[in-house]
């Protein structure tokens, strides 16, 4: 609740937030992730209306990948992107489609590529590789390749 008070806060002060959301390495292997990363959504749907995500930042940032070195794979991340964006859908379409879904959890440039390749995956929040200037520069590079080939097939 606190997290959603902030959350509506910084939307009716005219700014853009980036609400972080994901679960423990326990919750994904007992199966329960969507249960909580549902409840995280839902809590703020609850109090304030769906509405609220409407032109938001939402970024699924598993928390067992946060600074360790592992990440989810490219299907784990589409999955729990399409049921962060369908959990939202089912209650403000409008605000779904114009929500962007970032994914962050030890984003690096050997995955990059892949995880941007992923449909529905909108972009990364980049962690402890945006210190280091060659890696982001390479995280970048890989976003702008992967923007590049897209555009080139819709063009065929």
């Amino acid at each position: 609740e606190n997290i959603a008070t902030k959350f509506m806060q910084v939307k009716t002060h005219g700014l853009t937030p980036i609400l972080c959301i994901g679960e423990t390495l326990i919750e994904r292997e007992a199966g329960v992730m969507e249960m909580v990363v549902a409840k995280q959504l839902d809590t703020i749907i609850s109090m304030y209306g769906a509405a609220m995500f409407a032109d938001a930042v939402v970024a699924y940032e598993p928390i067992w990948a946060i600074g360790t070195g592992l990440a989810a794979t490219p299907v784990q991340a589409q999955n729990m992107h399409e049921f962060i964006r369908g959990r939202i859908a089912a209650h403000d379409a409008a605000a779904a489609n114009s929500l962007k879904i970032l994914y962050g959890g030890s984003v690096n440039p050997q995955n990059a590529v892949q995880l941007f390749s992923v449909n529905g995956i909108d972009g990364s929040l980049v962690g402890k590789c945006s210190l280091q200037a060659q890696d982001f520069v390479k995280i970048c590079q890989a976003a702008e390749d992967v923007c590049e080939a897209v555009a080139e097939r819709s063009l065929l």
